[in-house]
């Protein structure tokens, strides 16, 4: 349904849309669905660009995560061949409380609770998510109406009912309950996350301006040990997450983390800490003359 809306916006603007698909490899219709796609961008009138990637279920993350990271690589991938920059994206508000609930439950701070954000960069490409405080009930009326009209039906992904995928285990489990407890739980949820997409942005300008007060070099992949104890113990550790998300590692664990605090707050201010040296994403973490540094394998991270 996002398709069939921004092709009436796109045509009434004067803009060239381009519709996206990726085939996952991971369904014995998949390829039934890729002619689908494709049907429904001749009926649309727009061009269509598939596809088709593997699946390590061995990599160590997980299925999900493996198929949604191929899945934005490959985006990526088709929007340099087309010479887009900007994807619309159809996620809406179920989408958005299911994450914003997953987060939780993993234990995700201010950050993670902002789920996904309306717009966003990834590969260069922006993303755009017009979607995320429409309900899916609305956007399953559309189509239902689309497909009366026109005798194009939307095909459903069974994965969404296996519960072996976290997400669909907390769409079959949890959310009924909530739907039968509490009806209007996705809209404050969905509130929610804005709220904490605002707060995630003052405290990423306090970070900014904390680090800034570090006499950080150049390329920022040093700074001073001495003003960064000048800190709160709260700021020390938002500014340290700020520093390794800046450099696009990911962030330790809460108790790596803490150990790698411990270890600056335990240095001396100036010389004797060539010792401090913690591994982590492949980088090391060292101090050396009064200076906190992150190199790469060999080098300096750029």
């Amino acid at each position: 349904m996002l398709a069939v809306l921004a092709c009436e916006w796109a045509r009434a603007h004067r803009i060239t849309l381009h519709m996206f698909h990726v085939h996952h490899g991971l369904q014995v219709d998949a390829d039934q669905w890729q002619h689908r796609v494709h049907d429904l961008a001749h009926q649309l009138r727009v061009p269509c660009h598939s596809v088709r990637i593997n699946i390590d279920p061995k990599n160590g993350k997980g299925m999900e995560a493996a198929a949604r990271e191929g899945r934005y690589h490959a985006l990526a991938q088709l929007a340099g061949k087309v010479q887009v920059s900007h994807m619309l994206l159809g996620h809406h508000q179920n989408d958005q409380a299911e994450t914003v609930l997953l987060r939780l439950l993993r234990g995700a701070g201010p950050h993670g609770l902002a789920a996904m954000s309306p717009v966003s960069i990834r590969n260069h490409l922006y993303l755009v998510r017009p979607w995320l405080d429409v309900p899916r009930k609305k956007l399953e009326a559309l189509a239902d109406d689309y497909a009366g009209q026109t005798g194009w039906y939307p095909v459903a992904d069974p994965s969404n009912q296996q519960d072996q995928y976290t997400r669909s285990a907390l769409r079959g489990r949890l959310v009924p309950e909530l739907d039968d407890r509490w009806p209007a739980w996705r809209g404050n949820v969905v509130r929610h996350a804005r709220q904490s997409a605002e707060a995630r942005e003052i405290l990423q300008e306090v970070a900014l301006g904390d680090f800034e007060t570090l006499a950080p070099s150049g390329d920022k992949t040093s700074f001073s040990l001495a003003r960064w104890r000048t800190l709160s113990p709260a700021r020390q550790t938002h500014v340290l997450r700020y520093w390794l998300d800046f450099h696009g590692l990911p962030m330790p664990s809460e108790a790596r983390l803490h150990e790698l605090i411990k270890q600056l707050r335990n240095l001396h201010a100036l010389g004797h800490d060539r010792q401090m040296r913690l591994h982590h994403a492949n980088h090391i973490i060292s101090c050396e003359k009064g200076r906190v540094n992150l190199l790469g394998v060999g080098k300096i991270v750029r």
